[in-house]
């Protein structure tokens, strides 16, 4: 399960970017095929990172996990005729680092440790009976 899609990229990295990563047949617009790989090799190595902590696959994607599979598909994409950035490297060392932040309970991604989203907040409530202990209830001890 990819945790972005071509969209996604496109969305946070603008399309002149996208096209400049993955357009490998010179056409002008990005190869899905060839982004569809990266983000799935990105969500591979995310998955490395939260199998401990959470069940797979998770019910909910935080937008948190989709901002990391675009930083390092992005980087993964690099290398065909495309240089690396200082900024690019960065980010993506960025994101590893998040990644073990979310592995060791650090950082927090809105899911339960089990992989859903937690449920709503809702106030606490108390319900006693209507027993009252008094001198009556205690008179045979």
């Amino acid at each position: 399960m990819s945790y972005a899609t071509l969209q996604d990229m496109i969305d946070q990295f603008d399309e002149r970017e996208v096209i400049a990563l993955a357009d490998r047949d010179g056409d002008g617009v990005p190869d899905a095929p060839v982004v569809a790989k990266a983000l799935l090799r990105a969500s591979n190595d995310i998955d490395s990172y939260i199998a401990a902590r959470f069940s797979l696959p998770l019910s909910v994607v935080p937008d948190k996990l989709t901002d990391l599979c675009c930083d390092i598909a992005r980087y993964k994409l690099c290398g065909s005729g495309v240089t690396e950035t200082e900024e690019v490297r960065n980010r993506y060392k960025d994101a590893l680092k998040a990644l073990e932040l979310i592995r060791d309970g650090k950082l927090d991604i809105g899911l339960t440790v089990a992989g859903a989203a937690p449920a709503a907040r809702s106030s606490v409530q108390v319900s006693a009976s209507s027993r009252v202990l008094d001198s009556a209830a205690l008179s045979g001890y």
